[in-house]
């Protein structure tokens, strides 16, 4: 144990490293905070992206089938039947 002014003087600096590590976990924290944000907000963008994608595939996918259809249709009308 210190004892005298050097007992002060080690609970004072003891507490001002305490206080200096809140105040560090605090600014630490609000940085924690913000890259989590940073990257939900990547991860909507992500699924926006591939929202968007899927979407532009059901369109070719569509087309795909519609062509398909449009030109079974017109060749069997000039098929014959043996």
């Amino acid at each position: 144990m210190i004892g005298g002014n050097g007992g002060t003087h080690f609970r004072q600096y003891a507490g001002q490293n305490a206080g200096n590590l809140n105040g560090y976990n605090e600014v630490q924290n609000v940085g924690n905070q913000e890259e989590a944000g940073i990257q939900l907000q990547a991860e909507e963008y992500d699924l926006m992206a591939a929202a968007a994608d899927l979407d532009d595939i059901k369109e070719v996918n569509a087309n795909c089938i519609l062509m398909a259809n449009l030109q079974q249709a017109s060749s069997s009308g000039t098929q014959t039947d043996s």
